[in-house]
């Protein structure tokens, strides 16, 4: 029973913060400042969740070195992506490369 009214608690925390501010779209926009700094947050929020896997792969050590596949396969899909300009290749590209080097090292 505690847990169902666990489940319930972060449901409704989690619907009562995403109506609020579904509730409040159009009523008011954002001064030019601010949006121009949202334009950061994605790229800020991928580099904060790929750099620690591509850096720290296994231990609390940073592996920057020619022996971490991570790193070598980051490489090869930050080539693929400025070369061809398309992510789903730049996916594939990548975690190929990352299949190659961990089976290669």
């Amino acid at each position: 029973m505690t847990e169902i009214l666990m489940i319930a608690g972060m449901a409704a925390v989690t619907f009562g913060i995403r109506y609020i501010l579904l509730a409040s779209a159009g009523h008011f926009s954002f001064p030019g400042w601010a949006k121009a700094g949202l334009n950061f947050v994605p790229p800020a929020v991928l580099t904060a969740i790929i750099f620690p896997a591509v850096l720290i792969p296994n231990s609390n050590a940073i592996e920057f070195n020619l022996e971490n596949p991570a790193l070598l396969a980051a490489v090869v899909a930050v080539i693929t992506g400025l070369v061809r300009k398309d992510l789903l290749t730049t996916i594939i590209v990548g975690m190929l490369a990352f299949g190659l080097f961990k089976w290669l090292l």
